[in-house]
């Protein structure tokens, strides 16, 4: 199937269904060189019609923190006293550059969320 840059929502229905029929295709195969192309036109696509913004850092830190299994007590090595994490946590206390670089250093945060304001 020749495919092209998809424009309208219709190309976006049909690259959709097509890409349902072909999903398990084998890597280096017709159809598996199909699904990557396809793929790549989806995503890109999907990044100018539906764009999603980055989210609230504090937000993000928390999160992270779940995923790790970290508590606030786990943050106190990287904020500093319990209490200023407990500021940061609740955006009582804004996110020093320091802090950011920590972080980004242990939770693997980009810096380019953790900048934001919230």
């Amino acid at each position: 199937m020749d495919w092209k840059v998809i424009k309208t929502e219709k190309d976006y229905q049909f690259a959709l269904k097509r890409l349902e029929v072909i999903f398990d295709a084998k890597k280096g195969s017709k159809y598996g060189d199909e699904l990557e192309l396809l793929s790549l036109l989806i995503d890109n696509f999907e990044k100018e019609k539906f764009p999603m913004d980055l989210p609230d850092p504090i937000e993000a830190i928390k999160f992270r923190m779940e995923q790790l299994g970290y508590t606030q007590k786990d943050l106190t090595d990287v904020i500093g006293l319990k209490s200023r994490v407990s500021e940061i946590l609740n955006k009582k206390r804004k996110l020093s550059l320091e802090m950011i670089r920590k972080l980004h250093q242990v939770l693997g945060i980009p810096t380019d969320v953790l900048v934001r304001e919230y």
